[in-house]
């Protein structure tokens, strides 16, 4: 290869390249507003971005993919534990993380910043960022249907209970969350039917449930935890 052949590969590589990335950027640009859903920035959500500036929640947490790695992402947090979800965990997080080994100081927001916050939690959850974060895509196959399709040893409903955030709020024999109710003996309270309802839609069952419907779950993941719950008496 000549000296001038190389100069020409490196050149047209070089201008390719350039042209390819202007195209990129330009069309980036022109779809922000839709992938962001730019009409529903609303008051509310850019006071709620300046709440959780001013608390410097991304020193913890990450969110689209910027910040910590300490407590959990929150790029999708409401779709995964619910506006109550969140409200108890900024109101009273030493009860929330009580049996956590990662714990979130009491940061005394007010009830304002914290309707903000769920507001801005809900405007960023609905951006088309390209289904991240991967841990809570809808096409990724869980730990508990990983289990499920092979058939494990252990228990499918416990598998789904263990690996799709249950324990977040709710706990068993002593370990989990402290948001939901303990489950030791749930099931001489409900039969398998009335809790997979309730797991499917709360507030249809209790007006003043907290508990987010779990939408995420499969029919099947659905069915094998409320018979797990179920059996225990």
């Amino acid at each position: 290869m000549t000296k001038k052949i190389a100069f020409w590969i490196f050149l047209l590589g070089t201008l390719s390249s350039a042209v390819l990335f202007l195209g990129l950027t330009v069309d980036t640009h022109r779809q922000v507003a839709s992938l962001s859903h730019a009409d529903k920035l609303s008051e509310n959500v850019v006071a709620g971005k300046r709440a959780f500036e001013k608390y410097n929640c991304n020193d913890c947490h990450t969110i689209l993919g910027f910040g910590g790695y300490y407590a959990p992402d929150l790029t999708k947090v409401v779709q995964r534990v619910g506006e109550d979800g969140v409200r108890y965990r900024v109101r009273h997080p030493e009860e929330a993380f009580a049996k956590s080994a990662r714990k979130m100081p009491q940061q005394h927001v007010s009830e304002v910043e914290i309707e903000n916050l769920v507001a801005f939690f809900n405007w960023v959850g609905e951006i088309d960022n390209g289904d991240w974060p991967p841990q809570d895509s809808k096409k990724r196959l869980s730990r508990s249907e990983q289990r499920l399709s092979l058939g494990a040893a252990v228990s499918p409903g416990a598998a789904v209970f263990q690996t799709k955030g249950c324990m977040n709020c709710h706990s068993l024999h002593g370990v989990g969350g402290t948001f939901g109710p303990v489950l030791d003996t749930i099931g001489r309270k409900l039969t398998v039917e009335q809790i997979e309802h309730y797991i499917n839609n709360p507030k249809s069952v209790n007006p003043n449930a907290k508990m987010p419907p779990q939408t995420e779950l499969s029919d099947r993941e659905r069915d094998e935890v409320a018979k797990f719950l179920g059996n225990l008496k």
